[in-house]
Order: structure tokens, then sequence, then C-alpha cells
């Protein structure tokens, strides 16, 4: 099992070593620099009885950032919900067929715990959701719930996180007020610093910016640039632009199913299929 994730999905030691390499489907090891750490196998997943995702296969790269992108009710944010089990909350969803492994795992494995899962694969979500809590309990909520205490260790992860959400200067001095009394791009940035502050391994992003102005949808982008320097990120969007400017990889999808999936560039540029050619084109969806 590779050192960076166990069975039961648990953190690594302080300095852990590099993980196993991926193995790709020709079956010779990845690169360092495109390592898979998110493996979809051949996934049908259902609401009850309606089929929402056919036959998804593709292999996410590390610390890079891949976009979902096609209409709406093409499967998008249901895959993007399958990474952290988040589905799992709705009565009558299944993953039918297939498998998604994070790290070599199956993440539906009998021996994975589901909540630290959601520790190691984060969410932020369409809308900002922050606790109607002061802005350093939003932030220190989740190692609390582990049992940390420890108030030193507390201010430095506080600190650490809004920086790392570039929020820091905007809110330093105001640290025990309301998080709800931020503007919506703020109080976007607190969420994502929120979930950065249990070290994940994974952000899942869905529509992080469709709720926010121009300004503030540009400092959420940069941040993401700056994110996957540290982290790997997955967003869906129905923003081309916004797609095109943030991620390094895209998958284009339409009715429940993969049309195609390929580096960023050659799915704006050259696009091997001619439906996704017409969508990213806005001739259709």
């Amino acid at each position: 099992m590779p050192a960076a994730i166990s069975p039961t999905m648990e953190r690594p030691s302080a300095q852990p070593t590099a993980p196993a390499l991926a193995v790709s489907a020709a079956g010779t090891a990845a690169s360092a620099a495109a390592r898979t750490i998110i493996d979809i196998d051949h996934v049908d997943f259902f609401y009850g009885p309606s089929q929402a995702l056919h036959d998804v296969s593709l292999k996410l790269d590390e610390k890079k950032v891949t976009a979902f992108i096609g209409p709406s009710g093409c499967g998008k944010s249901t895959l993007l919900r399958c990474l952290n089990r988040m589905n799992d909350l709705i009565d009558g969803t299944r993953v039918a067929k297939g498998s998604i492994k994070i790290r070599g795992v199956d993440i539906h494995g009998p021996q994975v715990d589901v909540i630290e899962l959601r520790k190691r694969v984060g969410m932020v979500f369409q809308k900002s959701n922050p606790f109607p809590k002061s802005i350093y309990d939003n932030i220190t909520y989740g190692l609390r719930l582990q049992g940390v205490k420890d108030k030193s260790r507390l201010d430095a992860v506080v600190e650490k996180s809004l920086r790392g959400a570039a929020l820091w200067d905007e809110v330093k001095d105001r640290l025990h007020t309301s998080g709800l009394g931020l503007s919506g791009g703020q109080q976007q940035r607190l969420c994502i610093a929120r979930a950065i502050a249990v070290e994940p391994d994974i952000i899942l992003m869905d529509e992080p910016c469709s709720a926010l102005d121009p300004i503030s949808t540009s400092k959420v982008e940069e941040l993401i640039h700056e994110l996957k320097k540290q982290f790997t990120i997955v967003i869906v969007t129905h923003n081309m632009q916004q797609a095109a400017r943030c991620s390094d990889q895209t998958a284009f999808f339409y009715l429940g199913r993969l049309v195609e999936f390929a580096d960023t560039r050659t799915i704006f540029m050259n696009p091997a299929n001619p439906q996704t050619e017409a969508y990213v084109s806005g001739r259709f969806g």
C-alpha cells in the first residue's frame, strides 16, 4: 500500500516518504511529474433507478487542476461528489459498477473510514457556507473535532490557512468576529481556508465562483493557481474561460458519459471529438 495513504485513509507521519508511483494502463510507472492520484475505472452510478454516470474512466494527476465541464445535468457534479462519497448522503444512490481509487485504495472498500476519507478529500461548495461562528472557529473546527486543543498550534494553523487562502491580510484584525460578516468572495475564501486547515490531499470545488463578482472570481482563480503547488484540485465549472485559465487537464461530459479528457490546451485548441469542439466553442450547451 502506498505510504501516503493507508487502507483506513489515515494521515501519514510528519515526514512521509514519497508515495509509490502509480501504474498506468500500459503497466508502466508514471513519471514523478505526472503521478496518478485518482483512478476512476469504468464507473456506473445511479440515483435510484436513474443512471447518472455511464462507464466513466479517467486518471487524474497529482498536484494539478482538473476541470469537469459540460452542460447542466451531464454528471460532472455527481462524479465530483463520488470522489469523497458525498453521494452516500442521498438515499438510493449507488456505484453499480467500477471503482474509484485514491493512491491505490478503493474508496468503497470495507476498510475505508468515510470520515477519514472526507478529511483527505476536502470540498468547497457552489454557495459559500461558513459556519455561524467566528473566522477563527471556522478554521479550527475540523482540528478541534480531531481533538486538537493546543492554542499555539491552532493559532499557527489559522494564520497558515488564511495566508494559504489569500485572506490573512484582510481579516487578521477581526479573527474573532463572525465569518458571516465577510463579503461573498471573502466567505468563499474562508471556506477554502477551512478546507485546507486539515491538510487534505485533494480539494474538490463545485462551481466555486458561480455566485461571485468578477473581482472575487479573479481572486479565487489566483488562489487555485497557488494551491495546486500543494494540493490536487478538481473543479466543476460552467465557465469555459475559467476552465481554460485555471486547469491543467479538462474532462468534457455529456449525458453522463465522458466524451473527451486531455490537457486543457488540447481540449480548447484542438479537441479530438467534434462534440467537444461544438461545446467549447459555444455552438451547443
